[in-house]
């Protein structure tokens, strides 16, 4: 009898061949939606508002993405960002052209890295838990840690409850905490 696996292999497979060959066929050749800036500089204030795209009186294009998605780009930018140093401390580990040092170094940052991932995902996990936010983001950097919290409005007694959630899991490190109003 073939088992419950094998037949849930063979489907995800055969899934991934007809997307594959859809993607591959489709009239568009792969191509996402795209706006030449010719384009762009030429949308009237209509099309603008058609498309969700808020413009000033002027014509100004003042915001195109909302913020679930400015969130999600920023964690997007940082994991690759950091994915990118890890590949390179990886190389230097992997390398004979480097000493014994740099290496220890190299594996020190990427303990760092790991270390200040985990104790974000803590802190965003710890902070939504802990009021009615629609989202937050931690971004540790050398010496600041910055947190955005998505709301209307942040009382100083809400900022320091943060503060002291953030102190407490990084130490003594500044912290800037800001609101970005949901919508």
């Amino acid at each position: 009898m073939v088992k419950k696996q094998t037949v849930w292999l063979l489907t995800m497979l055969s899934l991934l061949i007809v997307l594959s060959v859809y993607y591959m066929t489709s009239p568009d050749n792969g191509e996402m939606a795209f706006i030449q800036e010719e384009d762009w500089a030429e949308m009237t204030s209509e099309e603008a508002e058609g498309e969700n795209i808020e413009t000033a009186g002027d014509g100004t294009v003042i915001s195109q993405i909302s913020t679930d998605e400015l969130f999600s780009a920023i964690r997007l930018d940082m994991k690759n960002q950091r994915d990118q140093v890890q590949e390179q401390l990886s190389e230097i580990v992997a390398s004979s052209d480097f000493t014994t040092e740099e290496k220890n170094e190299a594996l020190e940052k990427m303990e760092t890295i790991k270390t200040n991932q985990s104790k974000e995902s803590i802190i965003e996990n710890t902070i939504l838990a802990s009021a009615q936010y629609d989202d937050v983001l931690v971004r540790a950097e050398d010496d600041v840690v910055h947190v955005t919290v998505k709301a209307q409005e942040l009382s100083k007694e809400e900022t320091n409850q943060i503060i002291q959630m953030v102190s407490d899991e990084f130490g003594h490190k500044q912290v800037q905490v800001q609101f970005q109003p949901a919508g």
